[in-house]
C-alpha cells in the first residue's frame, strides 16, 4: 500500500496486455492485475489469422506470452490478483484486491467478460461433469464422443471446429430456421470451415430444454421452436456460447454503467469518472465488435489517455 503506481491495469486480456506495452512507455510506473494467466479469450483461440503482423495463423495463447512478454521488457510489472472494488482516495484511487490494496493515480478497467449459463434445468450442477464453456480446455476429454455445441455466432462456431478434429460427432444447436439467412451469426469463412466437417451436424430451430444424466451428462432434451415438439438427444457433453456478461462487479457503484452492466466510456477510453479508462469486452459494446486487434487499440488508446491525465494532475 505504500507505493503510488502511476496506472493500475486491471485484467490481462489484449485491451490490458496492450495497455501495459504503451503505458510503460510514456515513462509510467504500471502495474498490471490479473487474477488468471494472461491472456483472457484469446487463450481459448486454437488460431488467430486476422492480428496484423503475423502471415501465418498464430495461436491465441502464444500471442498473449509474446504481449506479456513485451510489456514486461518495456518495463510493465504483473501481479496476480483479483479486483474486489474500487474507491476515489486523495485524488487517486485505491483498487482492493485479494492480495491486499493498492494504490494508483490512474486505472484502466479491463476485466472483459465472462459466457452466459446456459439456462436450462440441469445445466449448472452438471459444469464439469460434461457441460463446458471452453472446447479448448475440456474437449480432450471428450476424444471420440458425441457432444452438442449451443451457439451459432463467432464462439459458438470455433467451439464446434475445435471439437470436430476430436470427437466423434458434433452437433450444432441453432434457434433459427435453416431458412433465416443469419440463423448463423459467426464470419462467413468460419461458418464453411465447420460446414464442411464431415462429422459436424446443424440441429435447426432448436433450444435446449434440459440437460439429463446420472451425475454427469448423458442427454439433453430440445425443443423445435416452430412446433413444440420435444425429443432427446443422447449426447456425452455440452459446450456453450451463447453471448457474454462483463466482469463488472467490482465497477458496481463507481462507475457509470450500461443497462446491460458494461462501462460507459467516450471515443478516448474515459469513464464517468476522471482517472479511470476501460477499454476491451469491458467497455459498453455499442458499435464495436469482440476482437483482439479491436481489444489491443482500445487499450492503446486507454493508456495513452490515462498518461495525458496523468500528466496534467
Amino acid at each position: 500500500m505504500d507505493k503510488q503506481w502511476d496506472v493500475v491495469i486491471v485484467g490481462g486480456g489484449p485491451a490490458g496486455l496492450s495497455a501495459a506495452i504503451y503505458a510503460p512507455r510514456a515513462g509510467l510506473a504500471t502495474l498490471l492485475v490479473e487474477g488468471a494467466v494472461p491472456g483472457g479469450q484469446l487463450l481459448e483461440a486454437p488460431a488467430i489469422e486476422n492480428y496484423p503482423g503475423f502471415t501465418e495463423p498464430i495461436p491465441g495463447i502464444e500471442l498473449a506470452e509474446r504481449m506479456r512478454g513485451q510489456a514486461e521488457r518495456l518495463g510493465a510489472q504483473f501481479q496476480a490478483a483479483t479486483a474486489r472494488g474500487l474507491s476515489g482516495r486523495g485524488g487517486g484511487w485505491v483498487l482492493a484486491t485479494s492480495d491486499g490494496e493498492l494504490r494508483a493515480r490512474a486505472v484502466i478497467a479491463a476485466t472483459g467478460a465472462h459466457p452466459k449459463e446456459l439456462p436450462a434445468p440441469g445445466a449448472t450442477e452438471r459444469v464439469g461433469r460434461g457441460v463446458s464453456y471452453c472446447a479448448i480446455c475440456d474437449g480432450f476429454f471428450f476424444r471420440g464422443k458425441d457432444v452438442l455445441v449451443v451457439g451459432a455466432g463467432d464462439g459458438g462456431l470455433t467451439e464446434a471446429l475445435v471439437l470436430s478434429h476430436l470427437c466423434s460427432k458434433v452437433y450444432l444447436a441453432v434457434r433459427h430456421p435453416q431458412t433465416d439467412p443469419h440463423a448463423i451469426r459467426a464470419k462467413a469463412a468460419l461458418r464453411e470451415q465447420v460446414l464442411a466437417q464431415p462429422n459436424v451436424e446443424v440441429l435447426w430451430n432448436v433450444a435446449v430444454d434440459e440437460v439429463r444424466g446420472e451425475g454427469k451428462v448423458e442427454s439433453v432434451v430440445l425443443r423445435n421452436l416452430a412446433t413444440g415438439e420435444k425429443r432427446e438427444l443422447p449426447v456425452d457433453g455440452v459446450f456453450v456460447k451463447i453471448g457474454w456478461k462483463p466482469n463488472t462487479d467490482w465497477l458496481r457503484g463507481v462507475v457509470e454503467l450500461s443497462q446491460a452492466g458494461y462501462v460507459t466510456t467516450d471515443s478516448l477510453m474515459a469513464t464517468s469518472r476522471p482517472g479511470l479508462f476501460a477499454a476491451g469486452d469491458v467497455r459498453d459494446p455499442a458499435g464495436r465488435r469482440a476482437q483482439a486487434v479491436i481489444a489491443a487499440a482500445e487499450g492503446a488508446l486507454a493508456a495513452l489517455s490515462a498518461e495525458w491525465y496523468t500528466r496534467m494532475l
